[in-house]
Order: C-alpha cells, then sequence, then structure tokens
C-alpha cells in the first residue's frame, strides 16, 4: 500500500502532504489529512491528477503499460486480472484487450466503473482462489491469475476469448517452459476443463 506523510494544515491553502508516485486512492489521501474541498482545490490547480471515481495521481508520475490493471486493482480490491488480460500481463499474447478481463468470487456485486471498460467473469471455490499472484504495479497490488491457471482459464471460457488464443497460449508456455504440463493439468481439474485440454497437451508432446 502506499505510503503518505501525514499533512498539517498551513496558511498555503493548497499545500499538500509528500505523496508517491502511482495510484492514489481517495481514501489514503483524506487518511493522510486532505479533506474532500482540498482534494478538488488540488485537482483543479494541476497538482493533483484525476484517474477516475476515487482515484488520483500526481502529474508526474509514471505510466507503466499495466496502468489500467492497477486502477482496476485499486478499485475492486476482490478482483483478479484474467483471460486476455492475464495473457498480455505475462507477455504471452501480443493483442492488447480493450477491455480488462476481471474475475470475481460467483455473487459478488458488479463493480461500477467508468474507465477503463471491463468484462467480468464469475467462480466459486478453487476456480476463483487457487492459482493467484500478486504483483505491485504503480503502488498498487494487483492480483493476476498465475501462467497455468490463466491457460486453464482461456481453455474454460474459450466462447469469451477463441480457441485459438487459448491454444496459441498453451503453445508458447510449452515451448518456452514457463509452466509443466502438471502445472497445465493441476489447474485444468480445478476449472474442469482437463478433458477439452487434453488430446491438445497430448498433441503437443509429440
Amino acid at each position: 500500500m502506499n505510503q503518505i506523510r501525514p499533512f498539517h494544515q498551513s496558511d498555503d491553502t493548497l499545500s499538500m502532504p509528500t505523496l508517491p508516485s502511482g495510484v492514489l486512492r481517495a481514501r489514503s489521501l483524506v487518511g493522510a489529512g486532505l479533506s474532500r474541498q482540498r482534494i478538488k482545490e488540488l485537482t483543479d490547480t494541476g497538482k493533483l491528477l484525476r484517474l477516475g471515481r476515487g482515484l488520483y495521481s500526481l502529474p508526474d508520475s509514471p505510466i507503466t503499460e499495466n496502468h489500467d490493471l492497477a486502477q482496476i486493482a485499486a478499485r475492486v480490491s476482490q478482483g483478479v486480472i484474467c483471460l486476455s488480460s492475464a495473457l498480455q500481463f505475462h507477455g504471452l499474447t501480443t493483442a492488447s484487450p480493450w477491455r480488462v478481463h476481471l474475475l470475481l468470487p460467483r455473487g459478488a456485486r458488479p463493480p461500477q466503473i467508468e474507465h477503463p471498460p471491463v468484462t467480468l467473469t464469475f467462480a466459486s471455490g478453487n476456480a476463483y482462489q487457487a492459482g493467484i499472484e500478486e504483483h505491485m504495479i504503480e503502488g498498487v497490488s494487483v492480483k493476476v491469475t498465475s501462467i497455468s491457471k490463466t491457460i486453464a482459464d482461456c481453455f474454460k471460457y474459450r466462447s469469451k476469448i477463441g480457441l485459438d488464443v487459448a491454444l496459441e497460449a498453451l503453445k508458447q508456455v510449452l515451448q518456452e517452459q514457463r509452466a509443466t504440463r502438471a502445472e497445465i493439468r493441476k489447474y485444468a481439474q480445478i476449472c474442469r476443463v482437463e478433458n477439452v485440454m487434453r488430446p491438445y497437451l497430448e498433441a503437443l508432446s509429440l
């Protein structure tokens, strides 16, 4: 979590605490002593940039290629980056999905997000909980499905992303030895696509 030095009122109505670079939550700014009105003043004068509802950054904060993922993670604590977005994060596709694919526990309330656009997938039990990694992106802890879990998810939800995308990702993972067949089979069982994936795994082992 971003650490912000507590703010103390001064004669300068637009003074502000020392802020880290990256994506900043409004509640973190308030916790540091900035009122909602002060946040608005700082935004109006360009000392803070409003990224979306409840999210801000400093004007000179570096923007990474995974900026959208950081924004989503800052808003949706239960969300896990998955499918095409996870493939892109792991360097397993050259395509840039125009929507962020987000995995949520079944029954969770769909988040109201202005930007970036998201595509939601819901799962329960280990299909949601297993194979989650956490990566720091722009000061935000972002949950992403692991490579093996991502491959299994892509086959499970092949109607969403296309079987060709799932198969190409599987080929690349095996060729580059970024996951073992045993690891992939483990998540194929969890996602209940072991029978679907078996012929492709066997063909790629020849």
